[in-house]
């Protein structure tokens, strides 16, 4: 793998820590900052996007695109595996807390 397809990973996961940062600030109770229920649409729409283009990668490879190398295209697989099982622990405890909720008495 080269040297700029590293840097460029690195900047993206950079960038990713950054935005998860800003969204895990604490919001304003009158609702100045972004609600859950988008930020939680927005990674699921990125997850799948993730997902989406990763199997576009293995495709070209598979068809012997020159300009897909096997690196990025497992760079590709593990990024949306990453953030499938991210989204998926976040979906558990979701639903966690949901039956901890049901559960309350009143």
């Amino acid at each position: 793998m080269s040297d700029v397809q590293i840097q460029q990973v690195l900047s993206s996961m950079r960038a990713l820590q950054a935005r998860l940062e800003d969204t895990a600030a604490p919001t304003n109770v009158l609702g100045s900052g972004p609600d859950f229920s988008s930020v939680l649409r927005t990674s699921l729409a990125e997850v799948n996007a993730s997902q989406t283009q990763a199997v576009e990668l293995a495709t070209r490879f598979q068809q012997g695109a020159p300009e897909v190398g096997l690196p990025e295209v497992m760079i590709s697989i593990q990024k949306a595996s990453l953030q499938f099982e991210a989204i998926t622990q976040v979906r558990n405890r979701l639903v966690a807390a949901y039956q901890e909720i049901m559960n309350m008495q009143v």
